[in-house]
């Protein structure tokens, strides 16, 4: 099987999950924390299911799976570990041209699910193409003692820079150029340490004099007010 890394927006879209155990459990909080919109399909669900579905997070069909559930859904997730339920669903989601994902059965994916490091806007995906969920899981937890939080607040620099010079109304090649040279900086390493002087020292450096945190709109970062 060969994969393309993808990121899919469903922010907003319709996604189901089929199963109301623990591993739906997982699905259901990732499609959440991505803004999706989540059916729960199962005749019974775990308690931290039953508190979202209260709470008005989610929405159940309280019975076991029929055709016809999935339709017009942008993505499938199968929880659960009925082999006669799972081949069905991956069939019936193929036909409907929807992205299907059996947990641990790889041969019924049309894709997989990554061991995923998130630092905010930062995601690194992990993927062993399905041969080893376990070794996926050590690789994530390697990378996270090696990319902290300092990498979440950069990007929010970054982003804040680019749209500084998007709104000044720049050359396109120079916007493209300080960008790429702040990138490219010791920013992230100033912003670790939590010297504030460096990073500004950067800013001013790549986005022009006079160019700080507060300028940037960022003067809550690294303990900084207004």
């Amino acid at each position: 099987m060969g994969y393309i890394p993808i990121f899919l927006d469903v922010t907003g879209r319709e996604c189901v999950v089929v199963g109301g155990g623990e591993v739906a459990v997982r699905k259901v909080e990732s499609l959440l924390e991505a803004g999706a919109r989540v059916t729960v399909v199962s005749p019974r669900l775990s308690p931290p299911l039953e508190a979202l579905v209260a709470r008005g997070r989610v929405a159940h069909i309280a019975r076991n799976y029929e055709r016809g559930d999935i339709r017009g859904c942008a993505l499938v997730q199968a929880a659960t570990d009925d082999p006669k339920l799972q081949r069905e669903l991956a069939a019936e989601a193929r036909a409907l041209g929807i992205p299907v994902n059996v947990a641990d059965v790889p041969e019924l994916c049309t894709f997989i699910a990554p061991a995923v490091v998130k630092r905010g806007a930062l995601q690194i995906a992990i993927s062993t193409g399905g041969a080893s969920p376990a070794f996926a899981a050590r690789m994530r937890r390697t990378l996270e003692d090696q990319f902290g939080n300092e990498y979440a607040l950069t990007l929010e620099v970054l982003h804040a820079a680019r749209r500084r010079l998007r709104a000044e109304e720049i050359d396109p090649a120079e916007r493209m150029r300080r960008l790429k040279d702040l990138a490219n900086s010791a920013l992230v390493d100033a912003i670790a340490s939590g010297d504030v002087a460096a990073v500004e020292r950067i800013l001013a450096t790549h986005l022009g004099d006079g160019v700080d945190l507060a300028a940037l709109g960022l003067s809550h970062a690294m303990g900084l007010r207004d």
